[in-house]
């Protein structure tokens, strides 16, 4: 047999924000499906109405876009294959449910949820299998008649799997092995709802599945014990030849390590767990996002990828195209992965540092603009090449440098209490005399002549560094003195020293 082009999957519910994990599936299945010269398939699995929240897909359509991460094909993408919303296959559902009863795989069943649950009240552990389904009200109970009579008087019902015990069903999956779980501890699952004429999950994604192609699924291990029922599917279409392997993902875990992450913990700890802020239509609650938070995409990415997956190598900055080269599902973790979001923090800041001055200056300037401030992009870009590897992310740099673009509007107690001296206003009236003396302003320029003046007045250059430095800035931060004074201009560093020596003298 002619080996299969891959093609995967990323089919998300549009039930609200997209949460992380979801997205390190998708990159997941991104990075294999190209690494295989393959197709990475987009489709909403809407089968669950009562769930549905407006303008969750577009969300989730923009945290991709934004991300990097491209589908061939697929809802808003088009292809082949389509509808790829499963609220728009519902005639192909219901023909593979009618093959399914037909076969004697699948039948009727028409407990009312009151039933059920008295069912589940007066037996312990009750489930609707091979062991209780003749107790039940469904096809294989009731008479062709009765059956045809309540389908045809409109009386609601489902369509439940007909699990056959002793058998033992192989998942083969390619990241935890041959995964063996005998069939009677399976249950009877629902496979499609009359009261809404849609098929549930388990059914509409394998016939999506065989219908779309795929040949891989690369899912979260959440659906690991729905794999054994998936095969068993496969079986009863006859579709086993063309089953697609399965890969069941590692849980991404809290920071401490216990259990799945979730939003809380983001909350307690001060991170976003949405790729973008959401903004929830039905409670008015907001979100926050990696976007809005300002972390680079590429970040995220480069983050998300190490989250279960080890190259087994030291390097741990990846492009994407490194990342679609070196990836490997074999090298994935069974185990959950930790989310270390101080990690995540040092992979924007590791990226802030390798982009250039330029691209930095681009995210800087609307910041700069924001606040009051027109000045040339190249002052803007230069203030970035002196100051970029202090931050971690690019809003951070405004309350750092604004001394830059803005003269101090006063001085720091702390930092004047300890280093203003009492002999501070006249070593900086000295100081202004040698500047203004100056042609040269550079740093070059400044450097030689003041650092002679320090050397015969016998002056402590830490005295005198720190008090220019506070005259200038305002607080007893920032890069080299020199590179702060020939950034200002002779002008602008006359007038800040001028202030200071009247204000603190």
């Amino acid at each position: 047999m002619a080996e299969r082009t891959v093609r995967v999957r990323f089919a998300p519910s549009p039930t609200g924000a997209l949460h992380i994990g979801g997205v390190r599936t998708a990159l997941y299945n991104y990075l294999f499906a190209k690494q295989h010269g393959g197709k990475i398939v987009f489709r909403i699995e809407d089968t669950d109405s009562s769930r549905f929240v407006p303008g969750a897909e577009e969300y989730i359509l923009e945290s991709f876009r934004w991300l990097g991460i491209k589908f061939d094909e697929g809802v808003s993408f088009g292809g082949d294959f389509g509808p790829y919303r499963q609220s728009e296959r519902r005639d192909i559902y219901k023909k593979f449910v009618a093959q399914l009863i037909e076969n004697g795989k699948a039948y009727y069943a028409f407990d009312t949820p009151e039933e059920l649950d008295a069912k589940r009240h007066e037996t312990p552990n009750f489930q609707y299998d091979a062991h209780t389904r003749m107790e039940m009200k469904n096809s294989l109970t009731l008479s062709t008649e009765e059956v045809k009579r309540r389908i045809d008087a409109g009386e609601q019902y489902v369509v439940r799997f007909k699990v056959e015990p002793g058998e033992e069903v192989h998942v083969n999956d390619i990241i935890r092995g041959d995964v063996c779980i005998k069939s009677d501890i399976l249950d009877d699952k629902v496979l499609y709802k009359s009261a809404d004429e849609l098929p549930t999950y388990h059914l509409a994604n394998i016939v999506d599945d065989h219908l779309m192609e795929i040949t891989h699924v690369i899912r979260g291990e959440e659906w690991l014990p729905s794999a054994p029922l998936h095969v068993l599917l496969y079986r009863a279409f006859g579709w086993e030849d063309s089953m697609p392997r399965f890969a069941h993902l590692p849980l991404l875990l809290k920071p401490q390590g216990n259990g799945k992450l979730s939003k809380r913990d983001g909350d307690k700890f001060g991170f976003p767990v949405f790729p973008l802020e959401w903004h929830d239509p039905k409670t008015g609650e907001v979100s926050r996002g990696f976007r809005e938070d300002g972390y680079f995409p590429e970040a995220v990415v480069n983050f998300l990828a190490l989250l279960g997956w080890n190259p087994g190598t030291e390097q741990e900055i990846f492009s994407m195209d490194e990342l679609i080269q070196q990836f490997d599902l074999n090298k994935c973790s069974k185990s959950g992965a930790k989310f270390d979001y101080k990690k995540m923090i040092w992979f924007n800041h590791e990226y802030i540092l390798r982009k250039s001055d330029k691209e930095i200056a681009e995210d800087f300037a609307p910041i700069v603009a924001g606040n009051g401030v027109d000045v040339p992009f190249e002052r803007v870009e230069k203030v970035v090449s002196m100051m970029k590897d202090r931050v971690d992310f690019v809003k951070e740099l405004w309350p750092l440098c604004s001394f830059f673009f803005l003269a101090p509007t006063e001085y720091d107690e702390k930092t004047v209490h300890k280093r203003w001296k009492e002999y501070s206003a006249q070593q900086m009236t000295e100081l202004y005399n040698v500047l203004e003396n100056i042609d040269d302003f550079s740093v070059e320029g400044q450097e030689s002549v003041v650092m002679k003046w320090v050397e015969e007045k016998g002056y402590k250059l830490g005295d005198v560094m720190n008090a220019f430095r506070l005259a200038l800035v305002g607080i007893g931060k920032g890069p080299g003195m020199f590179d702060i004074s020939a950034f200002l201009g002779k002008e602008e560093t006359l007038s800040r020293l001028k202030k200071a020596i009247e204000i603190l003298k």
